[in-house]
């Protein structure tokens, strides 16, 4: 059986059901990245430190935590890209890593405004609905290339947590409509979702924050049969759509590496 796996979540969006028409606040996506813990340790993380240090001279003992609402805002500690020859520097850098870096995605979104009208009687936690989808796809994942991991969220906060663990608890141990207990019980190593601040510097939770939001505008796109945002962040989503979605053996991405729901 090859290395360990860890899934790093990420998501775009918000879980309430006051969903208005305002794309804005109408869906919620979760972005799952898979990457070995090996890979993690010998390659990403080095890269991605060496990447920081590079174009905002952080030092090991203050490092820099990479959040994309702060990049493309440009606030401290990154106003360095306040210089357009500084940014496109940094553009290309992250572009080619992005490119390079061994990883699979996986994107749920979640329409939460056809959801509502819909199940009008049953109404899970959108969250929560989303994380139930992109589980199965995951430990399907790990069934195809005979791997094991785990699963590792950005910390929400203190009552949210605790019920984000209670929800994945309950997949591992239950499992769902379409995928049975004992595939998730044989690919998961763990019972317990790992929960984690980004400010604790961890590359793969970077990784994910990095990619959630293009490849969130690029599913939505694609669902709507548009084309790619004419962004950096659709230059993103070219690399993710070129060799990083988890995809069918015949090559389509929908359904495997994005899925809209319901």
């Amino acid at each position: 059986m090859e290395s360990k796996r860890r899934y790093y979540i990420d998501e775009v969006g918000n879980p309430d059901l006051g969903a208005s028409e305002d794309p804005n606040h109408r869906y919620l996506s979760l972005t799952g990245v898979i990457v070995s813990l090996d890979y993690v340790r010998v390659t990403l993380s080095p890269e991605l430190e060496a990447l920081k240090a590079r174009h905002f001279g952080c030092h090991p003992d203050e490092p820099v935590t990479l959040h994309r609402k702060e990049l493309v805002n440009k606030r401290p500690p990154f106003e360095a890209l306040r210089e357009q020859q500084r940014e496109r520097a940094f553009n290309e850098d992250l572009l080619d890593r992005l490119s390079t870096w061994d990883y699979t995605v996986q994107t749920v979104i979640l329409d939460k405004l056809e959801y509502r009208a819909r199940y009008r009687t049953w109404q899970a936690d959108p969250y929560h609905y989303c994380l139930r989808v992109l589980l199965e796809r995951y430990v399907r994942w790990l069934e195809r290339n005979n791997c094991v991991g785990d699963v590792m969220a950005e910390s929400r906060g203190g009552k949210e947590d605790l019920r984000l663990k209670g929800s994945f608890g309950r997949v591992h141990e239950q499992g769902t409509e379409y995928v049975d207990r004992s595939v998730f019980q044989e690919r998961l190593t763990s019972s317990e979702l790992k929960v984690k601040k980004k400010d604790n510097n961890i590359a793969g939770l970077q990784l994910a924050d990095l990619v959630a939001h293009p490849s969130f505008r690029a599913s939505l796109a694609r669902s709507q049969r548009s084309r790619l945002p004419d962004t950096f962040g659709g230059r993103i989503a070219q690399i993710l759509e070129a060799a990083k979605y988890d995809r069918r053996p015949d090559g389509r991405i929908d359904g495997w590496g994005r899925k809209i729901l319901p």
